[in-house]
């Protein structure tokens, strides 16, 4: 189902104001922050363009007469000059940062919001909520001040994000329109006008009330609204690019409907972005296909890469392993594939004279920034790990200097990382990386796939002393851990002679595990630095091994002694 997020940017020209000006002009008293209002020419007379939340408290707002403003406003309002260019601008851009949260954002028509179509896109984000409240927490950041909805369709989205009591709202899907006033359907100030002398002021009446005669008086707009909110007219948005992507645009003669004729224009498309890629010296690290309906709505693929790729095999099919998401409605009459996030690569020497495979050198270090540890297409347009993919290069030029594919990925397990995150997602491929912590459970964490691995026991020092920089913690070779940890610990109940035996037997999920062989204890202190609870807990570990041969990992809370080590109980917290 589509979902669609409206953010509203009701005072953004008084914020960019303040944003420049750094602190407000002048105070009011009690050391409110000074109103704030811009003023533009109407015919003879100057009147307010946009006024901020401290003017609009006042009874200030759009439309009126600067001269009546400054009355009311007396020596406590600032004016400047009204600067729309500047505003769309700054709207513009705004719109292409948030290509971080999906590939279909586009300004809205009054020039204060813009629409994200997030449709397949919010698990990046983990929920819905997670993603607007990011979202408004950032805009918040810089000085805006923002309201943002999601519903199912841009019209519904639009009318809750200005008319929902609070600042973020989330309909679920497949809800119904609320009842709201009838400004929420983005009509013509006259036909408004007209609706409230005929006594209607809110949606619902309005909904209830026959077409006909309203369709006559005021005209299809108003139906048309009508069916936007509710959901039964498909209201499109027109998504922007950034100007200077790199993308590939091809149109059709007739509109594609099937799999293989997508896949056959993926081909087409990945070659000439990998050669627009070769050009700049670029390896993408995002792409974004836009399948252009003719309907005139647009549905979109992202992938991403974990190094930097310009390879049209390996981009090509990513690309259509992702085809199983696109709905090509009554057909789709063009295909746009555009590069958003891409990192500067290097040319590699193969050979010192053509046709000298002998000559080849073994490939350089990645130019800087080509990996960054933590997400597997980071950047603006995704702060949580997107889904991969990458490409595979046509026939290398003939010279003594070349671009070598294989020099992005020399191991190829960039291109391993992006085929499994986009099978099973990014979330799902990962590797374990140390933490110095003595407790087991805090000993690990997820880590990017191809970020610096460990450092053998014993080296770490010799490295530190090298580089200058810290080396990574490593087991100890002689403290063997278990392969997989439970989490949490799961309880047991055993038989054992305090203070310091193993345990002869143990009940875990009601099965009775008859100790064969055991070695222990390795004594585990508290955190106490960390966790005050922790000053005096002890934890014994006893590796076991029952008479079926299966080996645990069993520990003790408590050193078998003082009652406040722990409570002396016993758990099995992982297997050998």
């Amino acid at each position: 189902m589509r979902r669609v997020v409206s953010v509203w940017l009701p005072t953004l020209p008084t914020d960019r104001i303040r944003r420049r000006s750094g602190v407000p002009p002048r105070g009011l008293p009690g050391g409110a922050a000074a109103a704030i209002v811009t003023a533009t020419r109407e015919d003879r007379r100057r009147v307010l363009a946009a006024v901020d939340a401290a003017a609009s408290a006042q009874g200030l707002y759009p439309g009126m007469p600067l001269a009546q403003a400054q009355a009311l406003g007396g020596g406590w309002l600032s004016v400047h000059e009204a600067d729309p260019q500047g505003d769309a601008a700054a709207m513009r851009r705004l719109a292409l940062w948030c290509l971080r949260y999906a590939p279909l954002v586009a300004p809205d028509r009054d020039g204060v919001g813009l629409w994200i179509d997030i449709t397949g896109c919010a698990h990046l984000w983990g929920t819905e909520t997670a993603l607007l409240n990011d979202l408004v927490r950032r805009l918040s950041g810089w000085g805006l001040h923002a309201r943002a909805a999601v519903a199912d369709t841009p019209a519904l989205a639009h009318a809750m994000a200005r008319f929902a009591a609070a600042p973020v709202h989330i309909l679920p899907p497949g809800a119904s329109p609320p009842d709201l006033p009838v400004a929420a359907l983005r009509l013509p100030a006259d036909i408004i006008e007209g609706l409230r002398l005929l006594g209607f002021d809110r949606t619902a009446p309005l909904a209830a009330a026959p077409r006909a005669p309203l369709v006559r008086r005021f005209g299809t707009i108003l139906a048309t609204r009508l069916d936007q909110l509710a959901g039964r007219v498909f209201e499109p948005i027109q998504p922007l690019a950034p100007e200077t992507a790199i993308q590939a645009r091809l149109t059709f003669v007739e509109p594609l409907l099937t799999a293989e004729a997508f896949a056959t224009v993926i081909v087409r498309l990945a070659g000439m972005v990998s050669t627009a890629l070769e050009r700049a010296g670029r390896g993408a690290r995002a792409l974004d296909l836009l399948f252009e309906r003719v309907d005139g709505s647009v549905q979109a693929v992202r992938i991403g890469m974990a190094l930097p790729n310009r390879d049209p095999r390996h981009l090509g099919r990513m690309l259509a392993e992702r085809l199983g998401q696109v709905d090509p409605g009554l057909g789709v009459e063009a295909m746009r594939l555009l590069v958003v996030r891409a990192n500067r690569v290097g040319p590699t020497q193969l050979c010192a004279v053509p046709g000298d495979d002998k000559a080849k050198v073994s490939p350089g270090p990645l130019a800087p920034g080509s990996l960054a540890p933590g997400s597997l297409a980071p950047g603006p347009l995704a702060p949580g790990p997107l889904a991969p993919g990458p490409l595979a290069p046509g026939p290398l030029a003939p010279g003594p200097l070349a671009l070598d594919p294989a020099s992005l990925d020399p191991l190829g397990l960039g291109t391993l990382v992006d085929r499994l995150a986009n099978r099973v997602g990014s979330d799902r491929v990962y590797r374990i990386e140390l933490v110095e912590s003595d407790v087991p459970e805090r000993s690990v964490r997820k880590a990017h796939p191809l970020s610096q691995g460990l450092v053998p026991h014993g080296l770490a020092a010799k490295k530190q002393a090298r580089t200058g920089r810290r080396a990574a913690p490593a087991w100890p070779a002689d403290l063997p851990r278990p392969v997989r940890l439970l989490d949490p610990p799961q309880a047991v109940e055993t038989l054992a002679a305090l203070p310091d035996s193993p345990p002869v037997m143990f009940t875990w999920r009601r099965v009775r595990h008859h100790v064969r062989r055991a070695d222990g204890p390795e004594r585990i202190a508290g955190e106490w630095w960390k966790r005050e609870g922790e000053r005096h807990a002890v934890r014994d570990y006893y590796r076991v091994e029952d008479e079926s041969g299966r080996r645990f990992w069993l520990f003790r809370k408590g050193n078998g002694n003082a009652g406040e080590t722990g409570d002396m109980r016993w758990f099995l917290h992982g297997f050998l």
